[in-house]
């Protein structure tokens, strides 16, 4: 049963954004990229590192620690730090505790990413990041982990709804065409269906457009009460409501079917905890990390029932623009998604939504934004959610 009670609603806000931008190859640490998007944030929130006293910085692979990220800095003392495992609304939700308990005040939540070994040729070639490979490849040569198990459900999807591969084209389709108005994005170049049929086949059903992009770049966050935002520069973009979720048998392999899995937790927590839902929503911004992720998002969120993303898609196809504009009005992620501006693990996705919701979005904006729904994260074990407000 879904939990209600929800004391932090409209509590916590993101005051200010930073990012390095994403590219497919770069001879930058980890470390740097990590430095300049901190950086960027509390200057955007109109802070010093002397006003941080709280760092979250999760255990994304060659990623430096809370620890070495408040020594490089020179954050002169923190009551708070920790390093949560990636994706991420898990940073969010750690951040947003540790504020409205008192832990902390003001919290710097950076997110690193370095392409591996083990999704990049070059990364692989790189000496510097070979070491990455250890902790991530594991002991097997194969197993139903990351897109081995999204391709597994992915067919399952097709077996059991009679779809074909249209709304994957669409989904991909969609975040090339949002990309090219995000200057940070690293795919740009506009494709059409065509492009999406002929693209190389990975596993069956989903092609190399249908997975994420591996890249270099670091997104970071400054999240404080919303008392003392209102005395920041922007406009405070609050957590009104924030979960995550997953069932019993929770692996790629062992989730009994597509009718139960950590996206219903999410979607029935936030319900639950919040006073929006969908018409309320202005941005919505669904994960893809896999096509077929943000399939089970459209349907489990209730836009239209399962098995119908394709109809629902195609309804709300905007033609001219080559985009889905739900109702005509809603962009789907507007920046490109994870498809297109790169493999951010969400941090993409909230990062949009906050810059929509202050209006900073430029060409993408939307306008009169004030609420956006954003559920990163997939079927398995890292399902999560929030809604964002303006007031």
């Amino acid at each position: 049963m879904a939990v209600s009670r929800n004391p932090v609603k409209d509590q916590v806000a993101i005051v200010g954004v930073g990012s390095t931008g994403f590219l497919r190859a770069s001879d930058r640490s980890a470390l740097a990229l990590a430095l300049e998007a901190s950086t960027r944030a509390i200057r955007d929130a109109g802070l010093r590192a002397s006003d941080i006293n709280g760092v979250v910085v999760p255990g994304e692979p060659g990623s430096p620690g809370p620890q070495l990220l408040v020594s490089s800095l020179g954050i002169p003392q923190v009551t708070h730090c920790s390093q949560p495992t990636p994706v991420a609304m898990f940073a969010f939700i750690d951040a947003i505790n540790a504020i409205y308990s008192g832990t902390c005040d003001t919290v710097l939540v950076c997110f690193a990413m370095l392409r591996g070994p083990w999704s990049s040729r070059s990364a692989a070639n790189d000496p510097f990041r070979r070491h990455m490979s250890a902790s991530s490849a594991g002991a097997m040569p194969e197993s139903m982990s990351m897109a081995a198990g999204y391709a597994a459900w992915a067919g399952r999807y097709v077996h059991e709804y009679g779809a074909n591969r249209e709304p994957f084209g669409r989904i991909a389709i969609n975040g090339r065409t949002n990309a090219a108005d995000n200057p940070l994005a690293v795919m740009r170049n506009p494709i059409t269906m065509d492009d999406y049929l002929a693209a190389r086949m990975i596993r069956e059903p989903l092609c190399m457009l249908d997975m994420d992009v591996p890249v270099d770049g670091a997104d970071a966050f400054v999240l404080t009460s919303a008392e003392r935002a209102k005395s920041l520069p922007h406009v405070p973009v609050l957590f009104h409501a924030a979960t995550v979720g997953l069932v019993e048998h929770n692996d790629e392999d062992q989730l009994p079917s597509l009718a139960r899995h950590g996206q219903h937790v999410v979607v029935e927590a936030l319900r639950a905890k919040s006073d929006l839902w969908l018409d309320d929503v202005d941005v919505y911004m669904p994960y893809d990390g896999f096509s077929i992720i943000t399939l089970g998002w459209i349907e489990n969120t209730g836009w239209c029932g399962p098995g119908k993303a394709s109809t629902f898609i195609a309804q709300h196809w905007d033609a001219v623009a080559n985009r889905i504009m739900i109702n005509g009005r809603i962009p789907v992620n507007p920046h490109g998604g994870s498809l297109s501006e790169g493999a951010t693990r969400g941090t993409g996705h909230m990062r949009e939504a906050v810059v929509q919701l202050r209006g900073d979005a430029d060409a993408r904006q939307v306008s009169g934004a004030k609420t956006a729904l954003v559920t990163p994260g997939g079927f398995f074990f890292n399902s999560q959610g929030a809604i964002l407000r303006v007031a």
